[in-house]
């Protein structure tokens, strides 16, 4: 355990768990978006929907949609913020059982036309996890350079990317696949050493015609 599991992060309160986990769920969220947001809507589960507006987890999610880090002052006053930007942001209350105490779900929509939907944990202590993005089963806490791929399940896919990010000298930790079946669509998860450029992942995404999507996710 290091120290910051123990005094938890730079924040703006009053909870770890339910506002600085909450805003890094969103900021996550607007990452994978990866363009303003225009309007969102998100469903909170379990303790989230039970006790977050006295937390502030509506205000730290809207922040964090809208990119503010979870030591943001902007948190304090993030619903008004979007309202100020004309961005739409609701919220509903959900009773279902989410498989975990904190979790948000949401569906969002950038100025670009750009659709996601993203399922969050929040672990305590500001650790998060994301679940699911588009209703593929995912792992992504945030807390190291991932790059993330969207192809059709064929044999090649691993090989082409990560003979690319050798030539560029990019280290790969860890390396998961999520796929719905076999020969279906699919997610690839890479964790690098090094964040991996966006002009590298524009090139992935045209090194290989079954890639339909690759993004580039900074340490949040």
């Amino acid at each position: 355990m290091g120290i910051f599991d123990i005094i938890g992060p730079i924040m703006v309160g009053p909870s770890s768990s339910h506002t600085a986990g909450a805003a890094r769920i969103g900021l996550i969220a607007s990452r994978i978006l990866g363009e303003p947001l225009k309007k969102a809507h998100i469903t909170l589960y379990g303790s989230f929907a039970k006790t977050g507006k006295g937390h502030g987890t509506n205000r730290a999610l809207a922040a964090g949609l809208m990119g503010y880090a979870p030591d943001s002052e902007i948190i304090r006053t993030a619903l008004e913020t979007a309202k100020e930007k004309g961005i739409d942001i609701a919220f509903s209350l959900s009773n279902e059982v989410a498989g975990h105490p904190n979790v948000a779900k949401i569906d969002a929509e950038g100025v670009n036309g750009t659709k996601i939907s993203v399922v969050g944990r929040s672990l305590g202590g500001g650790r998060v996890m994301i679940t699911e993005i588009d209703g593929y089963d995912v792992e992504i806490n945030g807390e190291e350079y991932t790059f993330l791929t969207r192809h059709h399940d064929v044999p090649g896919i691993v090989a082409d990317v990560s003979a690319i990010m050798a030539q560029e000298n990019i280290n790969i930790s860890t390396m998961r696949l999520f796929r719905k079946g076999k020969g279906t669509e699919a997610v690839m998860i890479i964790h690098t050493d090094q964040y991996v450029p966006k002009e590298l992942a524009a090139r992935i995404e045209k090194a290989n015609p079954n890639i339909s999507c690759a993004m580039t996710l900074e340490i949040i």
